[in-house]
């Protein structure tokens, strides 16, 4: 495919659909270097489009250039204000980096937009614990748990948390229904043996954890 967009764009440079096109295929084979200068061909021969930002930002992002992946997703809100991914976006570039103050302005702006949205509660409780802000991160990951009850991971950050801050009653009550929504899930059993521990109902922890191990 991209010999045959670099034949169409060897004939006609001004050819933007061949560089997007080009852009898109090499994305798909991870080299982002090559799509990136695809994708800026794209913006020279044609209007500015969002997606077009927010695919160089992407390719920026996997190589670990988080300030000139920001850069682009920046230039892609300025066009679509609308788009609450493109904050989330940002937002995990300063997570990667430890930036959480940073990181919680720009997951605000994407829930202002998509307030329940699972994944922007999840990184927003993430980085309410890197800060300390552990009430607030309760919150955040009931939100997910209440919205996907089914995952696995939502549940996980919660009770990680209520361990944490020493809720330990509220941890057995909460791993109860984490049992529950994702058909006995093993990993639950030593978090629950873990909550037992902790209140000192040691005999009833070892049942729990033979009982984990015993399934996985």
């Amino acid at each position: 495919a991209i010999d045959a967009y670099q034949y169409a764009v060897a004939i006609d440079e001004k050819f933007d659909y061949a560089w997007r096109n080009m852009g898109d295929a090499y994305l798909r084979l991870r080299r982002y270097k090559d799509a990136i200068e695809s994708l800026q061909k794209v913006l020279e021969f044609s209007r500015p489009e969002d997606v077009i930002y927010e695919a160089i930002g992407y390719c920026y992002d996997k190589q670990h250039n988080y300030a000139q992946a920001r850069f682009h997703y920046r230039k892609a809100t300025h066009l679509n204000q609308d788009n609450s991914h493109l904050f989330f976006k940002i937002a995990v570039t300063y997570m990667n980096e430890g930036v959480w103050d940073s990181a919680v302005k720009n997951l605000e702006s994407a829930m202002r937009l998509q307030r329940n949205h699972p994944e922007y509660n999840l990184a927003m409780g993430q980085c309410q614990m890197e800060m300390g802000c552990v009430e607030l991160a309760v919150q955040h990951f009931a939100n997910v748990v209440r919205t996907k009850p089914k995952n696995i991971y939502g549940w996980q950050e919660l009770l990680r948390c209520l361990y944490k801050t020493n809720c330990f009653e509220e941890g057995t009550e909460y791993v109860n229904h984490a049992l529950k929504m994702t058909k006995q899930k093993p990993i639950f059993l030593f978090y629950k043996s873990a909550f037992l521990l902790a209140l000192g109902k040691t005999k009833e922890a070892v049942i729990q954890l033979e009982n984990a191990m015993a399934k996985n």
